[in-house]
């Protein structure tokens, strides 16, 4: 087993000691809000379990060690927030985030772990994870999270935060280079989106297969896909590309 796995979170007597800081949410203190705790180590999960109960507006109503666990446990607390730990057996967190969603589409999750991979950070995400921290967050730091989600934030750490900002702007500059199709290419791709063969587009266009292949060829690379499918998604969904280039006469 990986080593951060043992490493449980700060202790709740330190959470204790932390100032309090006001986030978006405040709850009423004879009505604490609800969490949820996913995660598969029983010391690490004692230990959050406690720090969530020694903020005076939160209550951790329900730990599970298990994504199975938590399918079968969390819809019946319907908790305002969930935190969820990515690498569980058997079933992962994210895919665990995705069914829950289904069920209580209205419940906050936060992905809690001690892995900053940009790669985890979208697939949570795009489960449809509310926000992503990392284990070490500062109790001080996981009480202001907590409230920052439920009132409609995103909350994150510094660091991946800034690996999100990086992934847009590589995503910017592929669409940039990929509006550099020429006026035949993105012709090609209209006829292709309308279902034309390769033959079909040669006789359209009154150029040989060979070249359609051609120009198919360059069009995945500056579109960065392997396959008709995907070129055509991409060239509908691109903004930036010009509408309906005249075919020759």
């Amino acid at each position: 087993m990986k080593s951060y796995k043992t490493m449980p979170p700060p202790s709740a007597n330190f959470a204790r000691t932390q100032p309090v800081v006001s986030g978006p949410v405040e709850a009423s203190r004879k009505s604490p809000l609800k969490v949820a705790l996913v995660e598969d180590q029983q010391k690490v999960r004692d230990s959050w379990s406690r720090l969530i109960d020694s903020f005076p507006d939160f209550r951790c109503v329900c730990t599970c060690a298990s994504g199975e666990e938590a399918l079968r446990t969390i819809p019946i607390q319907k908790p305002d927030v969930i935190l969820m730990d990515i690498f569980l057996p058997r079933m992962s967190g994210i895919e665990c985030t995705v069914r829950l969603k289904e069920s209580l589409p209205a419940t906050q999750i936060v992905i809690l772990t001690a892995m900053d991979d940009q790669e985890l950070v979208f697939m949570a995400l795009e489960a449809g994870a509310d926000g992503y921290l990392l284990k070490r967050t500062k109790p001080s730091d996981l009480r202001t999270a907590l409230l920052d989600v439920l009132g409609g934030g995103a909350p994150m750490t510094s660091q991946i935060a800034r690996r999100v900002i990086e992934s847009f702007r590589q995503k910017a500059k592929n669409r940039d280079e990929s509006t550099h199709l020429s006026v035949r290419e993105e012709q090609i791709l209209r006829l292709l989106s309308q279902g034309y063969s390769n033959k079909l587009i040669a006789d359209k266009l009154e150029i040989s297969i060979d070249t359609v292949c051609s120009h198919l060829k360059r069009v995945f690379e500056k579109l960065h896909v392997s396959s008709r499918t995907e070129a055509v998604v991409r060239y509908m969904a691109s903004k930036n590309s010009r509408a309906n280039p005249e075919d020759p006469p």
